[in-house]
């Protein structure tokens, strides 16, 4: 079976296990995917990541983060979804918290956070949101 929304499913995954105190978690990888890791773990939201290899398959591990027993990420939300995708010029792209969190864009130079394509002057899909 198909997934229909694997960015969905890793911000789910990365929701769920926080919510039981877990101290890692696994989830099936890309290229999109372990760039989003590598853009989190830049702003201090994850601890670290890293690709496991298992029959054929890669999964990528993710190293959550925790500050006095409580999880870093308050919020992790999927913006722009496969029925309808979100796209905003950089004069446009939104400041989440004004400004205290990030929104990922995937812009033509690859995953950026808000600031970094604002500053590139580069607009894109809003993949999610981190707070």
């Amino acid at each position: 079976m198909s997934m229909q929304d694997p960015i969905a499913d890793m911000f789910i995954r990365i929701k769920n296990a926080q919510a039981v105190a877990k101290k890692e978690v696994s989830l099936p990888s890309s290229k999109l995917k372990t760039a989003i890791a590598k853009l989190l773990k830049e702003e201090g939201y994850i601890k670290d990541y890293y690709l496991m290899a298992a029959d054929h398959k890669s999964n990528l591990v993710i190293v959550l983060n925790y500050h006095h027993d409580k999880p870093v990420i308050s919020m992790l939300k999927r913006v722009s979804k496969p029925g309808i995708r979100i796209y905003k010029s950089c004069d446009d792209l939104p400041k989440i918290l004004g400004g205290l969190g990030v929104a990922i864009v995937s812009t033509s130079q690859g995953i950026l956070t808000d600031r970094a394509a604002r500053a590139l002057k580069q607009g894109g899909e809003i993949i999610g949101v981190v707070a």
